[in-house]
């Protein structure tokens, strides 16, 4: 029987049975809709920058080392916190891995925001679907296209919201799966290219592309393997490269050419246009590649889940 080097209690079947656990509870309660942990840790995140960050008027590269300094001081603590408490008793370190997981993972709310964005289209509510778009993406909502924009959404998050997560949980448990999900929303809220963050910004947006690089490539061999596998390989060994993001490319690039659609192309954000590469294939989406989006993400969730308990009970074995 193998363990986790970290939790010498805690064996692989244990911890994949916990992942199917998290996975339900995360489809039957979805996300807190009130006293959500993140809401607290983006208000104390704000409050951090303006002390550590108050001079991003001018930027200096001495901001590197805030931005690092903000990273220990915000993901640190919690994480250090869980491994304590997991000491005292199995039970509660079992209920805290399988607490931490559901925490970080949002399976339920990614589709719940992809459909709402699918019947403002099927009931040819364009306006309402754009501003449906808007909770998913970060462009400017009168020049959002619904379609494209949600099918993104829905891929890249795919990685960010679930595969990530369970990969860093099947490494590290739920521990590791908190870091990685607290690292994560650093990325989304410092990691712009902007004169308040660029330097500041540089220790949350690297340590992201660190913690990500694997699992984002995990995550477009699972949309390519469940797609149009060929269409996949194809537009991830010759597009992604050209995706500004190391991580987001391979995701999105293996994900359109799995579904056999078009993204990428002009979009504007915070009033200037940008013109990205195109990735996938020719044939521009509908709104009927929505649904098939999630779907492709909802059976790599159990294809991964699947795999889990297997390779877990070989290793008990």
């Amino acid at each position: 029987m193998f363990s986790l080097p970290v939790y010498p209690s805690l064996d692989y079947l244990t911890l994949a049975m916990l992942a199917c656990g998290a996975v339900l509870l995360d489809g039957w309660l979805g996300e807190p809709r009130r006293w959500h942990p993140l809401v607290g840790f983006g208000l104390l995140v704000t409050q951090l920058e303006k002390r550590l960050n108050p001079a991003h008027k001018q930027a200096s590269r001495g901001q590197y080392i805030y931005g690092l300094l903000g990273v220990s001081l915000v993901v640190l603590p919690p994480v250090m916190l869980c491994l304590l408490i997991m000491q005292l008793s199995i039970w509660l370190a079992l209920s805290l891995h399988l607490y931490l997981l559901y925490f970080a993972i949002g399976h339920r709310s990614l589709r719940q925001h992809g459909l709402a964005v699918y019947h403002a289209l099927q009931a040819g509510q364009f306006e309402q679907a754009q501003r449906a778009t808007s909770y998913m993406v970060s462009r400017d909502v009168e020049a959002i296209e619904p379609v494209s924009a949600t099918i993104e959404s829905v891929l890249e998050n795919g990685n960010d919201s679930v595969f990530g997560a369970l990969f860093w949980f099947f490494i590290f448990g739920g521990p590791g799966a908190l870091a990685y999900r607290l690292v994560n929303t650093l990325d989304a809220m410092w990691g712009y290219q902007t004169p308040r963050y660029f330097y500041y910004g540089w220790a949350a947006a690297r340590l992201d592309d660190v913690l990500n690089y694997v699992p984002a490539r995990l995550t477009a061999l699972t949309y390519a393997l469940l797609g149009q596998t060929r269409l996949a390989w194809q537009a991830w060994r010759q597009q992604a490269p050209l995706w500004d993001s190391p991580n987001a490319g391979p995701v999105m690039a293996a994900g359109a050419g799995a579904l056999n659609v078009q993204l990428g192309g002009r979009a504007r954000y915070h009033g200037e246009w940008h013109d990205r590469p195109r990735l996938g294939t020719n044939i521009a989406p509908t709104k009927e590649d929505i649904p098939r989006a999630l779907q492709l993400v909802r059976n790599g969730i159990l294809i991964w889940l699947v795999l889990a308990v297997l390779l877990g009970a070989i290793a008990y074995a």
